[in-house]
């Protein structure tokens, strides 16, 4: 009997760690809300399934998320995977911290199916440094039943125009000096006005990454919208109506035209159920096609030591397969073409205008320094919507101040 339980005590049990350990990747990344982070947990744990031998170990950093990351990527902490904005693009490839994909993109993954103008954005040196997992672009929103009381039946298709129909629905009903009503919401940043500057073949940089905004042919675009504020008061900004957004002052009806994203559909639809809104590409400027397009993408951390695993991540969330459950809801749109057609957003009534947009958008980029152009321009530019300062002189004012700073920026 001793003998027989010694026997069994020598026998070779299998062991339940003789399994290989699974690889943990690290995924960096912001959430926009409770609804998207949700989501893309689930896209996770599908991953995870069809992948028993990787672990995904997300990090949700909302806060100061960039600084984060460039802390991170300075002291090897950084993400094996993590979101990449286009805007702060050109700065992370030119640091040579990000890991070259074109050696990992087979035929397979079918890369041509990407709108070209997205995967531009992740292009440096000849080489793909990220694959865009969505993207929106601009589109005019317009409130119905303001466009019906006003005789209006159909969107503007020229700026000229847009401001003709601002006149009409900028209304002050009780006849007491105080506007219940404008025209147009105005959001006074480069994000909503680098298609105008663009639009008279003006520029936001040159070759060398210094801001150019404030030639002839960048004002000439950025001064339509101050003459609309100035000399027609028939828009109007967040401020000016108490809110805290585009949306939100559309929603609440304060503006009866305004330009946003695809984010603003889930938004209106739930917030604010009864309103009847439609959506258009933007007017024509100087007879030229226009809009902005923001996307982020995937992109791998040169320093991790899980490359090929981080590539499964990769290719899988921007996969036909990930895109297609990443997107379906209509929070954000696909950057794949085959995956836009397949959720019918290219015929989709509110977001057929967004997705027309993608072919001629200007991307959301400002060179290699971003923070020191952007900040400059919004503050200067609301200077002048309110008539503080001329425009030509607060553009010219917030050139130099970002290009002083770029240089004491390059030089250290």
């Amino acid at each position: 009997m001793t003998l027989s339980v010694i026997g069994c005590q020598n026998l070779p049990f299998p062991s339940a760690s003789s399994a290989p350990t699974p690889v943990t990747i690290k995924l960096g990344g912001w959430t926009a809300s409770p609804a998207e982070q949700k989501l893309l947990k689930e896209l996770l744990q599908d991953f995870e399934a069809k992948h028993p031998n990787i672990k995904i170990r997300h990090e949700v950093i909302n806060d100061q998320y960039m600084d984060v990351m460039k802390t991170r990527l300075v002291g090897e902490a950084a993400p094996d995977v993590f979101y990449l904005d286009a805007l702060e693009a050109p700065f992370f490839m030119s640091q040579n911290v990000l890991e070259p994909l074109d050696a990992y993109i087979t035929p397979e993954f079918e890369l041509v199916d990407f709108e070209e103008t997205l995967l531009e954005s992740f292009k440096y040196n000849n080489h793909i440094y990220g694959l865009p997992k969505d993207y929106s672009t601009l589109a005019l929103f317009y409130n119905k039943k303001a466009f019906a009381a006003a005789g209006l039946s159909t969107p503007p298709t020229t700026w000229e125009e847009l401001r003709a129909y601002s006149n009409k629905l900028t209304l002050d009903r009780n006849r007491d000096g105080r506007i219940d009503q404008y025209g147009f919401g105005e959001i006074p940043e480069l994000a909503r006005q680098a298609y105008k500057i663009k639009a008279f073949g003006g520029q936001l940089v040159d070759q060398n990454g210094y801001a150019v905004f404030a030639s002839d042919a960048g004002l000439r675009g950025l001064q339509l919208a101050v003459d609309q504020y100035q000399k027609d008061h028939s828009s109007a900004q967040k401020s000016d109506v108490g809110t805290n957004s585009g949306s939100e002052m559309f929603g609440q009806a304060k503006v009866a035209m305004v330009i946003e994203g695809n984010w603003a559909i889930p938004y209106l639809t739930e917030t604010f159920p009864k309103l009847e809104f439609a959506t258009a590409e933007l007017p024509k400027i100087n007879n030229n096609k226009g809009t902005m397009f923001f996307t982020v993408a995937y992109v791998m951390n040169k320093q991790t030591q899980h490359k090929a695993e981080a590539w499964e991540l990769i290719s899988y969330l921007t996969g036909k397969e990930g895109m297609t459950k990443w997107t379906k809801t209509g929070f954000a749109l696909p950057s794949r073409k085959s995956i836009a057609q397949k959720l019918g957003y290219d015929q989709d009534s509110l977001r057929t205008a967004l997705v027309a947009g993608v072919d001629y958008a200007v991307p959301w980029q400002v060179g290699e320094y971003p923070a020191a152009i952007t900040n400059n321009f919004d503050n200067q530019f609301v200077s002048a919507l309110l008539g503080q300062q001329s425009l030509q002189q607060a553009m010219q004012r917030a050139q130099d101040e970002a290009n002083e700073l770029i240089k004491a920026i390059a030089i250290d």
